[in-house]
């Protein structure tokens, strides 16, 4: 049997050219590992930018809501004095009236006076329950009328009827209804600032403007702030502030609000 022996050159040169290609692949992998990095790095970056601009978004929006609460803020204290106001008109009333009630001359058209200006107020003021509010006032003047009653009853009544009209402005409120008489929906007050409706399954809602006397439709977002103050008012969840346009324009501007409503 014969033994070949490679020379030491040749086995010299096979060395080299396995660590050539060791090298060459590990200058591969090295390449490959820097470009995975960048792309790493890249894919960071892009997220860093995105969360910078929503960041910045979320921001400007948080801005614009507290400018907005402050305005409506502004506009329920005016509404609060102007309450007042009524209130304290109607308890000189009430003191002229006791004063007056010894008077049979002069107390018939003094209470007639006060239904018919009550009568207008109802006309005017937004339409929520206008039905039931007509009913009283119509219940008044039969109540005026009746020869049965005593001045003193007839006086309570006006007063109360009175009383339960203010009471409106700081109450809020929700029922199912009909719209226009044909549909059934879901109205919500926010005491004489908004009035709306929402259809059971959601798909459109509105807002009552005072200056148009007519609905206007409510948006996607409108609609979810209006189920949340349906469940507000229906004590199905706890107080939130409610982005909603108002019904009442404020200082002439009939854009969104943000108005804040608890239960209580």
């Amino acid at each position: 049997m014969r033994t070949y022996r490679f020379p030491a050159a040749l086995i010299a040169v096979v060395g080299l050219c396995g660590a050539g290609l060791a090298y060459g692949q590990g200058q591969a992998s090295l390449v490959d590992r820097s470009a995975e990095a960048q792309r790493h790095q890249a894919e960071l970056q892009a997220r860093i930018d995105a969360a910078d601009d929503e960041t910045r978004r979320l921001i400007g929006e948080l801005r614009e809501s507290r400018a907005e609460a402050q305005r409506v803020e502004a506009y329920n204290a005016e509404l609060e004095r102007l309450v007042e106001r009524q209130e304290a008109t109607l308890a000189r009333r009430e003191r002229a009236l006791e004063g007056a009630a010894t008077t049979r001359e002069g107390l018939p058209p003094l209470l007639r006076g006060m239904v018919e200006r009550l009568d207008g107020w109802i006309e005017a003021d937004l339409p929520f329950l206008r039905d039931e509010r007509r009913a009283r006032v119509a219940s008044l003047e039969r109540a005026l009328s009746d020869p049965a009653l005593a001045p003193a009853e007839r006086l309570d009544r006006v007063l109360a009827a009175w009383r339960g009209e203010l009471a409106y402005g700081r109450e809020l409120d929700a029922w199912r209804g009909l719209l226009d008489g044909e549909r059934e929906v879901d109205f919500l007050r926010l005491g004489r600032i908004g009035f709306y409706y929402l259809t059971p399954d959601a798909r459109e809602g509105g807002v009552w403007k005072a200056e148009a006397q007519a609905w206007q439709p409510l948006d996607k977002a409108s609609r979810q702030a209006l189920e949340k103050g349906l469940r507000i008012a229906r004590e199905q969840r706890a107080p939130a502030l409610l982005t909603l346009p108002v019904s009442q324009p404020i200082s002439g501007d009939a854009t969104t609000h943000e108005t804040g409503e608890n239960a209580s």
